[in-house]
C-alpha cells in the first residue's frame, strides 16, 4: 500500500522527470526538505537547470514562484519589500518583495553581501519578515532554494555560519550523464524552446503534502535514536579538525529529515540507517573546518563519514 509520503515523492518524480532529466536522487532529497519544512542550498555550475527545477516545483505545489538574482548592490529591501507613501490615502503602503511567494529561487546567493543575506534569516526560520516595526507573514509553504557556483570565488561573499545553518540540506546538481543529456537536447533544442516558456505541469493532489507531513510526524523515534543523534552532534563538536560542529538546529534537521526518510521508505520507525542516509546533506555544510584541516585539503564530506564511523550505532 502506497503511503502519502511515497505518493508525494512518486508524483513529484513523475511530473518533474518529464521536464528535468536525470535528477531522481536530487528530487528525493528535495522531497525530504519539503515534507520536513526546510530549505535547500543547491550547488552547481550554471546551465544545469536549477531555475527550471525550481519553477517546475512551484507549479506542482500550486503556489507562486519568484526568482531573486543576487548581485553585489542588492539591498535587503529588494528582497523583503518596502513601505511606499501613498499620497491619495496620505499613508504608507507596504509593497511586497519577491520573498512573498511559495517557492523562491535565490540565485547565486553568495554574490550578494552579508547585509542582504541576513534579510533571509528571519524569513527562513520564522516565515515572517519585520519591516519598520511591523511583522508580515509569509506563505505557509514558503520554500527557499538558494544556489551558488562552487567553482567561482571572485566577487563572492562566503555565507556566514548563521546563514548556512538555516539551510536544512545542501544538495549538489551535477552534470547529466550522456543518456540524460541527449534527452535534454531532444526536448529543448528548437529555437525559443527554453524554460522561459510555459510548461504544462500537473499540480499535486490537494492536501497531499499536508498528509505526508502528518505521516512523518507519526513515525516512532526510540530513545536510542535520540541518543544516537545527540552523540553524532557531540562528536562533531569535539573533533580536532572541526572548529564549529553541528548546532542544535542541525541536530533537529538530522532528526526531522530522518523521520521523512523513514516515511518515504514506508517505515513506522526511524532506524540508524535512516540517520546515515540523510547525514551527508544535513551535516556537511554545517561543519566549519579548522585552519589546519583546510590547509591539508580535508573535505567536510570525509569528516561526516569519519564522525559517523566513530559513533556507536544503537542495536536495540
Amino acid at each position: 500500500m502506497t503511503t502519502p509520503a511515497q505518493q508525494f515523492e512518486s508524483t513529484l518524480q513523475k511530473h518533474t522527470g518529464t521536464v528535468v532529466f536525470g535528477a531522481d536522487a536530487l528530487i528525493h532529497d528535495i522531497c525530504l526538505a519539503l515534507i520536513a519544512c526546510g530549505h535547500v542550498l543547491l550547488q552547481g555550475v550554471p546551465g544545469l537547470g536549477k531555475t527550471l527545477l525550481a519553477k517546475t516545483l512551484a507549479r506542482q505545489l500550486g503556489g507562486g514562484f519568484n526568482r531573486i538574482q543576487c548581485t553585489a548592490d542588492l539591498m535587503p529591501s529588494d528582497m523583503t519589500g518596502v513601505n511606499v507613501f501613498n499620497s491619495a490615502e496620505n499613508a504608507f503602503t507596504f509593497m511586497q518583495g519577491p520573498l512573498f511567494s511559495d517557492v523562491v529561487l535565490v540565485d547565486e546567493i553568495n554574490r550578494t553581501g552579508p547585509k542582504t543575506q541576513s534579510a533571509l534569516l528571519q524569513a527562513m526560520e520564522e516565515y515572517r519578515i519585520s519591516i519598520d516595526r511591523e511583522t508580515h507573514t509569509l506563505p505557509d509553504d514558503f520554500f527557499v532554494i538558494a544556489t551558488q557556483n562552487p567553482h567561482e570565488f571572485e566577487g563572492t561573499y562566503p555565507l556566514p555560519e548563521s546563514q548556512l545553518d538555516r539551510f536544512m540540506l545542501q544538495l549538489h546538481m551535477h552534470y547529466p550523464n550522456a543518456d540524460h543529456e541527449q534527452q535534454i537536447l531532444r526536448a529543448y533544442d528548437t529555437p525559443g524552446n527554453t524554460h522561459t516558456r510555459d510548461i504544462e505541469v500537473t499540480p499535486l493532489p490537494e492536501g497531499l503534502l499536508a498528509q505526508a507531513r502528518e505521516q512523518a510526524t507519526a513515525v516512532t523515534v526510540s530513545d536510542a535514536i535520540y541518543r544516537y543523534v545527540s552523540d553524532i552532534a557531540s562528536a562533531s563538536r569535539v573533533h580536532n579538525q572541526v572548529n564549529l560542529g553541528l548546532s542544535s538546529r542541525g541536530a533537529l534537521a538530522l532528526m526531522r529529515t530522518a523521520r521523512v526518510e523513514a516515511a518515504l521508505r514506508g517505515g513506522d520507525f526511524v532506524s540508524p540507517d535512516d540517520i546515515k542516509a540523510v547525514a551527508m546533506p544535513v551535516m556537511a555544510h554545517r561543519l566549519i573546518l579548522s585552519a589546519d584541516a583546510m590547509l591539508e585539503g580535508i573535505q567536510q564530506a570525509g569528516l561526516v563519514e569519519e564522525i559517523l564511523n566513530q559513533v556507536d550505532v544503537p542495536r536495540d
